[in-house]
């Protein structure tokens, strides 16, 4: 079994569980959205800003390894043509019970983004992209494919770990792990990581992060950090998290 396969089981095993990134938003909330009262989070504690998403009337959007019920439900009510990409069955499940739910259509589709997108070139106005890519060992591949699927003008926005988190021990008081964190190269880390439950996971350097995404053909308009939202290194306002905003630019 390969890497993204234990990690698409782990998660459909963590849905089940009552994972926080798994609870679909409510009938209210869908409600509320409606009204024009709404947010939605690229990281775990900060709302990513209303003028990064525009006006989302007629727009295509596609929300990559953004299953769940929680996004894609906002975008819908705000007048979004949506489509969903992510490769656990049971995010897609909850996407298709909030759409049913809420009487909206969606494209759902299971697939793994570290492969080529299944979607023809310049297909969409904007990618929505919540923390995931910690789960895949090259980051570079995934922003080529998001600019290919882009229009011109199109906008990426991204929510990234920082690579902090990978360092710490489980009390997040002792550097214990050296940069790349890799379990595929390092046994060590993959015992770590198998011991407390946490699929397979990897580290990015902001090289990766952000200059990926400048040299896969992006223009970055904004960025901001965000915290683990509960630990020690949350209570010592450490940053972990890099939500960015940006956009395909021409060659």
């Amino acid at each position: 079994m390969n890497y993204q396969d234990i990690n698409a089981q782990t998660i459909d095993r963590w849905v089940r569980e009552g994972w926080e990134w798994g609870r679909p938003i409510t009938h209210q909330q869908y409600e509320q959205a409606l009204d024009g009262k709404w947010d939605v989070y690229l990281t775990p504690t900060k709302p990513v800003p209303h003028e990064w998403l525009g006006d989302l009337r007629g727009k295509k959007i596609l929300g990559l390894a953004s299953g769940g019920g929680q996004q894609m439900p906002i975008f819908a009510a705000l007048g979004a043509d949506c489509t969903v990409l992510d490769y656990s069955v049971l995010q897609l499940e909850t996407e298709r019970m909030v759409a049913e739910r809420e009487g909206y259509d969606i494209r759902i589709i299971r697939a793994d983004m570290t492969k080529p997108l299944p979607f023809e070139d310049e297909e969409f106005d904007l990618i929505f992209h919540p923390v995931s890519n910690c789960y895949a060992e090259e980051v570079l591949p995934i922003w080529r494919e998001c600019r290919r699927v882009l229009k011109y003008g199109g906008c990426l926005l991204a929510g990234t770990d920082h690579y902090v988190n990978y360092i710490v021990d489980e009390e997040e008081r002792l550097i214990i792990n050296e940069l790349p964190f890799n379990p595929l190269k390092n046994p060590g880390q993959m015992a770590q990581l198998q011991a407390d439950d946490s699929g397979v996971q990897f580290s990015h350097s902001l090289t990766e992060q952000i200059g990926g995404q400048l040299e896969a053909g992006f223009t970055l308009l904004a960025l901001y950090e965000d915290t683990n939202g509960q630990g020690r290194l949350h209570q010592l306002h450490i940053p972990t998290f890099l939500a960015m905003y940006s956009q395909k630019r021409r060659d």
